[in-house]
């Protein structure tokens, strides 16, 4: 392969931001300290971590305080779900989750119902967005615990949230968002949003891997995952990443003055890429695309063919994308997000998920759909 190699698996993580990463670079070297430290080191990276913390929280629409760093999405999520269902009294022990969650989610709920809870899908329709008539009609008197993904991994549809948020709020049920995808792609704000919790990374938007963060109403009934310090307000224990934190809000303080900019290019380039695959392959079917999306996402089904056996011929045509999401690729049965939105196991087992970024050319674009194009036309023939 001497073709030039074009990444389209922007939702699994990104090329990095170079000014993201000079920061990060300086960061370490001046605030090398322990910001848990009292000596005048130890201030000097406190107070640059409190500005990371200040920074992220006006781009996210939250408070400071209600801002708890941790290592990324995954374990955010984690923490959100087992630190809030530790609260949750005996009788209220069901968590609602929809059939669209990234595997932290669903795996959360799974370890609960282990524990002796009770779960409950969320039905979602052809374009994976929530049936909100049905949602009325489950036991909210008995759901302690509701969790939701923002913006899907997989196809890049955004759900719409008010009524999941109305009705948690009429229950007291706390709920928690998964914010990862949207971070960088959106506008999200928090206190907008009205959730009890919401996790994020950024590494999806050019950021730093290793650095995310929970986002935490204040004064709500909470309980740490792990011990053993009183970083975060002892919610999450363990020193902080001062660079990393550094590196994060660069890249939100970046993202916020740009995002009208990425959005509409990102868009473009999506739609431009639909549009001459569609024109190029048939059958060809874009899952979700009747819903509003992420800017950068297409999940793409290819009829008659295998997914793997495409993923296999476009890596060695130089063509980076995904079977889904990264976290759960290795699996070989179809994609639950895609059989939740009653999607056949055979079309779903079609699919391929190209993600784009900020980077991008209408040149390799172009290229790439020459190259996919090429790929589906071979399989085919065999």
């Amino acid at each position: 392969m001497n073709e030039p190699i074009i990444y389209l698996d922007a939702n699994a993580t990104t090329p990095p931001d170079p000014a993201v990463w000079e920061t990060v670079r300086s960061v370490a070297s001046d605030c090398y300290a322990n910001p848990g430290s009292t000596h005048q080191l130890g201030r000097k990276a406190r107070k640059s971590l409190e500005e990371s913390r200040a920074i992220s929280a006006r781009v996210l629409g939250a408070q400071p305080k209600e801002v708890i760093f941790t290592s990324g999405g995954t374990e955010s999520t984690n923490l959100a779900l087992m630190g809030l269902a530790a609260t949750v009294p005996p009788e209220r022990r069901t968590i609602a989750i929809t059939g669209g969650e990234h595997p932290a989610t669903a795996e959360c709920a799974d370890r609960l119902v282990k524990q002796g809870w009770m779960k409950i899908l969320i039905p979602l329709d052809a374009n994976g967005l929530i049936i909100t008539e049905q949602l009325d009609q489950l036991p909210w008197e008995e759901i302690g615990l509701a969790a939701v993904i923002y913006a899907n991994n997989e196809t890049g549809v955004i759900q719409n949230v008010s009524q999941v948020r109305r009705l948690c709020e009429q229950h007291q049920t706390p709920w928690h968002l998964d914010v990862v995808q949207a971070v960088g792609r959106i506008p999200v704000s928090f206190h907008e949003l009205g959730a009890t919790a919401a996790s994020f990374g950024v590494h999806k938007a050019h950021g730093p891997r290793g650095i995310g963060g929970l986002l935490l109403k204040d004064e709500v009934p909470f309980v740490p995952t792990a011990v053993g310090g009183f970083q975060e307000a002892s919610r999450r224990p363990g020193t902080e990443a001062v660079a990393l934190a550094a590196g994060m809000s660069t890249m939100l303080s970046e993202w916020e003055q740009q995002s009208d900019s990425i959005y509409k290019n990102l868009q473009e380039l999506r739609d431009r890429f639909e549009r001459q695959l569609e024109q190029q392959i048939s059958p060809l079917m874009i899952n979700g695309r009747n819903a509003s999306r992420l800017p950068n996402t297409s999940n793409m089904a290819f009829p008659e063919l295998e997914a793997e056996a495409i993923l296999i011929g476009l890596d060695l045509a130089g063509i980076c994308c995904s079977l889904g999401s990264a976290c759960a690729s290795g699996s070989a049965e179809p994609s639950p997000v895609l059989l939740a939105m009653g999607v056949e196991p055979q079309l779903a087992r079609s699919a391929l998920r190209f993600s784009l970024h900020k980077y991008l050319k209408e040149a390799e674009i172009d290229e790439a759909v020459r190259r996919i194009v090429e790929v589906v036309s071979r399989l085919k023939d065999l």
